[in-house]
């Protein structure tokens, strides 16, 4: 049985769910296609930070309409994702570490945001459970955390109460592009449209391929774990110069954090953590919190999300079919901005622009390296 729409999705993570959404909205009849669940993969498995703090500038307006859709959840979907603003609060173990806060507060200001850089003293006095390992801190008071496995769900319901069709456990097996159409196959099913996002996360590269766009995408599986109860003392969502630890508590006092990589097979759907990453992740966690030092570990994990050579994600439109947007490889960076990478592709179906700079995502650059190589 043919079915048609006017816009296909492949992938359901943070991405594709907010283009659905934000689609489905706007009266454009969209069929969103996910192999398993959505949620499943890199929006469901991460460490739940929502942070605009320490990205490159090159994605900052990204994550500044991102972060705009995040406080309007409720709005758009019922519910906010246990989206807490609790402030996300960087970490500089060196006075190399504290300049380049500095250097980063400075760069952010020019696009409107307002981090507070904390010294030595004032750290000690706000953050008394610190170790002397830490000097400086920079704090983005309107960043914070959510839950990971509420986000992409939440997403999806709320764009099939607007007309959305969301495919779940219909993994893509063909596509194909006839000058006008792309034609799609899953889960046995026929589907046509003129307008095809690719949301795919690391298997966005294979639709890429598909159609004439090779990248050198590999598979990234970032390393969790959650201790056990915790007495309650650590407001803020934290992270580390070099991105080497990550680390929050919730309410109930379990403390999340992450480091390192786990381990995949060569399919990237089976992925585990790994005991070295545990181990070196909760080192560096005493290092910083020494009140960690007898904490129970009760679940570690990880996922499979896309990571590109110059970390940088591939978003945008295609250089070879019309009709076909990138949205992938997102780099382990993509919880916060999904629901603002979805905005963004809904605009360029129906508006032919955005006003977020994507230049820097651009798909062409690896092909620009390709040919010189």
């Amino acid at each position: 049985m043919q079915q048609d729409a006017e816009v296909i999705i492949i992938g359901g993570g943070g991405a594709g769910t907010s283009a659905a959404l934000h689609l489905a909205l706007r009266g454009v009849p969209t069929i969103l296609l996910e192999r398993g669940l959505v949620g499943s993969q890199a929006t469901g498995s991460n460490y739940g930070g929502v942070r605009q703090q320490g990205r490159h500038p090159a994605g900052l307006p990204l994550a500044i309409k991102s972060r705009a859709i995040w406080a309007r959840l409720p709005e758009l979907t019922g519910t906010d994702a246990e989206f807490d603003p609790c402030g996300h609060l960087k970490l500089a173990r060196s006075e190399a570490e504290e300049q380049s806060l500095l250097d980063w507060n400075a760069k952010a200001a020019e696009f409107g945001l307002r981090p507070r850089m904390i010294g030595r003293n004032a750290i000690r006095d706000q953050h008394p459970y610190f170790s002397d390992t830490v000097i400086a801190g920079s704090l983005m008071e309107e960043d914070g955390s959510a839950n990971p496995r509420l986000l992409a769900p939440a997403l999806a319901r709320a764009a099939k109460a607007a007309g959305a069709s969301i495919r779940e456990h219909h993994a893509v097996t063909a596509m194909a592009h006839d000058g006008a159409l792309f034609h799609v196959t899953a889960n046995g099913q026929q589907f046509r449209a003129p307008w095809l996002l690719n949301c795919a996360g690391f298997w966005g590269g294979q639709v890429a391929a598909s159609f004439g766009e090779p990248v050198p995408v590999e598979a990234l599986h970032p390393n969790m774990l959650v201790t056990e109860p915790l007495p309650y003392f650590l407001r803020n969502s934290l992270g580390v110069v070099g991105g080497d630890l990550y680390l929050r508590q919730i309410p109930r006092g379990n403390v999340i954090f992450g480091g390192g990589h786990g381990e995949g097979d060569e399919t990237a759907l089976r992925v585990r953590p790994t005991p070295q990453a545990a181990f070196g992740a909760m080192q560096r966690a005493i290092a910083v919190l020494p009140a960690l030092r007898d904490a129970m570990i009760i679940r570690s994990w990880s996922g499979t999300d896309g990571q590109m050579p110059d970390r940088f994600p591939v978003i945008g439109a295609s250089h070879t079919t019309p009709g076909l947007l990138h949205a992938f490889g997102l780099c382990g960076e993509g919880f916060q901005t999904g629901p603002g990478i979805g905005a963004v592709l809904s605009e360029l179906v129906m508006d032919g622009r955005t006003d977020v700079p994507l230049d820097a995502f651009d798909i062409g650059r690896f092909q620009v390296q390709s040919v010189a190589a």
